[in-house]
């Protein structure tokens, strides 16, 4: 088992690497309440987080990018075997530096790592996802640095560097992407809304209200996604509706008009023949 420990500004690295004919559990600590992201090169152990209150464990590591917070209560276990060896890259800041991290990389923590920053817990479990290609191959570089003396360590400091910028970029990709679903769902709720209300639909103040948007980012979301303004969808969809209502002989024409939301038989006529290219009164 070797496990060098590098200091980078007021970041500390651990590169961890072990290997055993027979099984063997490895055990460590930090010093001090950190956060911190870790990553696994090609080996595949099992790691136990056992602290006070619970552990986590998981199995399969290989090419797994983990952050976390822990305080010194924390006990990080890797099970090595000789079908499973040890290649772990550790990035870790004390929390009592964050406010010190240097080229913003404390407002990334704040933002991209808010359950550990504010932890709750001796050991608080953050965002993770399997490395990308260009991840792995950093971390394959720097467990085979060639250099030696002031350049491997300036080959060290870059990788380093890179490799946390690619971790929270893909994390902040990651992000836009759960957002754009959570959003993409209340654009479908809005759809709903309307749908289910077109005697009487929601102006677009308290359609944003009810969606927890702003009536700009709805607007402009809702004809990204669907192709059509809130309003034209609106109309669309009275239309169609009124359309089918008067074809199955459910209601009159001015039934019809009525049902979705035309006060004016006039306008309802001239829009439905503007859409369906004859009026309502034309259909038999």
């Amino acid at each position: 088992m070797t496990r060098d420990i590098i200091d980078i500004n007021d970041f500390t690295i651990l590169v961890e690497t072990a290997c055993s004919q027979e099984v063997i559990k490895d055990s460590c600590r930090f010093d001090e309440p950190v956060i911190a992201v870790a990553f696994y090169g090609s080996g595949n152990v099992d790691l136990e987080m056992s602290y006070p209150t619970g552990n986590r464990k998981l199995k399969y590591t290989k090419g797994l990018a983990l952050s976390f917070y822990a305080d010194e209560q924390v006990d990080c276990i890797h099970t090595v075997s000789k079908d499973h060896p040890l290649e772990c890259i550790v990035i870790a800041t004390a929390t009592r530096n964050l406010q010190n991290l240097p080229n913003q990389e404390g407002e990334l923590f704040s933002e991209l790592l808010q359950n550990l920053v504010h932890p709750k817990d001796h050991y608080v479990e953050g965002p993770h996802f399997y490395m990308t290609p260009e991840m792995h191959q950093i971390v394959d570089s720097l467990f085979n640095i060639k250099y030696e003396g002031k350049t491997k360590m300036m080959f060290f400091r870059s990788q380093v560097t890179a490799l946390l910028s690619h971790f929270f970029g893909q994390l902040a990709l990651n992000h836009t992407q759960e957002m754009k679903s959570v959003d993409k769902n209340r654009l479908e709720m809005a759809k709903d809304i309307l749908s289910k209300n077109l005697d009487n639909p929601p102006s677009l103040t308290e359609l944003s209200k009810k969606l927890g948007l702003n009536t700009t980012k709805l607007k402009k979301e809702f004809k990204e996604v669907f192709g059509l303004p809130v309003f034209k969808y609106l109309q669309n969809e009275r239309l169609t509706t009124a359309h089918t209502l008067i074809s199955t002989k459910k209601t009159t024409v001015q039934e019809a008009a009525w049902h979705v939301g035309y006060d004016s038989l006039s306008s309802f006529s001239n829009a439905f023949a503007k859409k369906f290219g004859y009026r309502p009164s034309q259909i038999k």
